[in-house]
């Protein structure tokens, strides 16, 4: 009777933390990862009702972050980490329905947060009125060049047309707005596309992550459906990549009874790695017969996909399953109740790597890869 007490004891305790340890191991050399979440410090970021700002629609001061905050963006700059948030008021009910600014908050260690009470881009009386007003600026994704210029890719929404948007700062809290990224290229024929999800190719050098050019341009994989590849000379003005029939090439799309099957959206800034361009991206599960039935209907969970460096648009390998998924309570229950980790920043920061989250479209969290620890 002890013997089988103590086998018993010995499945239940050794064999998790044998599919545990197989699992790291398995993880695949060319993706970043595994990232673990830090025990009781998440979520980072919260809806406060104390924050308040005097809005230029209204004319009045609102509780700009009282309803939801989540997507956030982060950059290194000074030895400190900044988180740019999207917060939304209370001006409205159900998601894209209430009015979205872009707040900041920073940290000496990448978790606890100093928050900025006011946001830093907003809908304003300013050349951009018309594409953000009044749902306003939303979900931002940010990069860094060598010498120090941020660039913002955001989310214009004026509940009529999503844009992908450009704006550019040198401090992180005065931001100068340029429009939408695709408004000039090819005579303005994508000027009303429904657009989104800009993630700039980067690279680490000299342990700092900058803005990176691919064959003399820049470069970033955006789209939230599909992935297509834009290119730019100056960070302001982007051209979509276009196929041989002249419609964007879309060189990576959902796969049916995938935990992706239902859309592949572009997350953080893309890294240039020695094994090529890698994406990290977010996967949305379909809810009918074509879903993944491993993971729950309509999820949004985390992917990597590796590109070629010499051709960009070249698939070199791609997760099969998520390597990032909805665990928590606060990743399960909020504006997004079927569960999301929707991942938009990414920094290299004291020698680890830092992912920021939006979970289920309520709150921001973090989780930690330490290349350390892999070898």
């Amino acid at each position: 009777m002890n013997r089988i007490v103590l086998r018993l004891f010995l499945l239940v305790f050794f064999l998790p933390l044998a599919f545990t340890t197989n699992a790291q191991s398995q993880f695949p050399e060319w993706a970043l990862g595994p990232f673990i979440r830090p025990e009781n410090v998440n979520p980072i970021i919260s809806p406060k009702t104390e924050s308040l700002f005097f809005d230029p629609m209204s004319n009045q001061k609102i509780a700009w972050e009282a309803g939801d905050v989540f997507n956030p963006a982060a950059v290194v700059s000074k030895n400190k980490v900044y988180v740019l948030y999207r917060g939304e008021d209370r001006s409205g009910v159900g998601i894209g329905k209430r009015t979205s600014r872009i707040g900041i908050a920073e940290s000496i260690d990448g978790i606890k947060m100093k928050r900025n009470p006011e946001p830093v881009l907003y809908p304003n009386e300013d050349s951009q009125k018309a594409y953000e007003w009044p749902g306003g600026c939303e979900d931002p994704r940010i990069a860094v060049t060598a010498e120090g210029l941020y660039v913002m890719m955001y989310t214009q929404w004026n509940r009529n047309i999503f844009r992908l948007a450009v704006a550019t700062s040198k401090d992180l809290k005065h931001w100068t707005k340029y429009g939408a990224a695709f408004s000039k290229a090819y005579r303005g024929k994508f000027q009303d596309l429904k657009c989104k999800s800009g993630s700039i190719v980067t690279r680490v050098e000299n342990g700092k992550q900058v803005i990176a050019k691919i064959n003399g341009k820049y470069m970033m994989y955006w789209g939230e459906r599909f992935m297509n590849i834009a290119t730019s000379v100056d960070l302001i003005n982007w051209e979509p990549t276009l196929n041989t029939k002249g419609d964007l090439d879309l060189i990576l799309e959902p796969r049916k009874n995938y935990f992706d099957s239902d859309l592949t959206e572009c997350g953080p800034p893309a890294i240039v790695t020695d094994k090529g361009i890698l994406v990290l991206y977010n996967g949305k599960n379909r809810g009918d017969a074509e879903r993944d039935t491993n993971y729950v209907a309509n999820t949004y969970s985390a992917g990597q996909v590796l590109f070629d460096l010499k051709n960009p648009s070249k698939v070199i390998a791609r997760l099969d399953q998520p390597f990032f998924v909805p665990t928590a309570p606060f990743e399960k229950s909020g504006q997004y109740p079927s569960g999301t980790v929707f991942i938009e920043g990414l920094v290299y920061f004291k020698k680890k790597w830092f992912l920021y989250y939006g979970c289920a479209d309520s709150r921001v969290a973090v989780a930690i890869y330490d290349p350390a620890a892999k070898k």
